[in-house]
């Protein structure tokens, strides 16, 4: 789980690289959900919420420029 303090420090493009990677490991679990292979059920919360987290920093960012 990301902390939202060190989230805010970060720059818009790293910020949106961070979201990109999030997106990717959501859609892996996913597939690992549908076949079954899923180990650590907690981190699709996890994950989800992250991304919630990034996009609305970055909405805030693009509000506040």
């Amino acid at each position: 789980m990301t902390k939202i303090a060190d989230l805010r420090s970060q720059t818009t493009d790293q910020l949106s690289d961070e979201l990109l990677k999030l997106k990717k490991e959501q859609f892996n679990l996913r597939f690992q959900a549908a076949t079954g292979q899923m180990e650590k059920t907690h981190r699709v919360g996890e994950v989800r919420k992250d991304i919630a987290r990034i996009s609305t920093l970055l909405r805030e960012q693009r509000a506040a420029s």
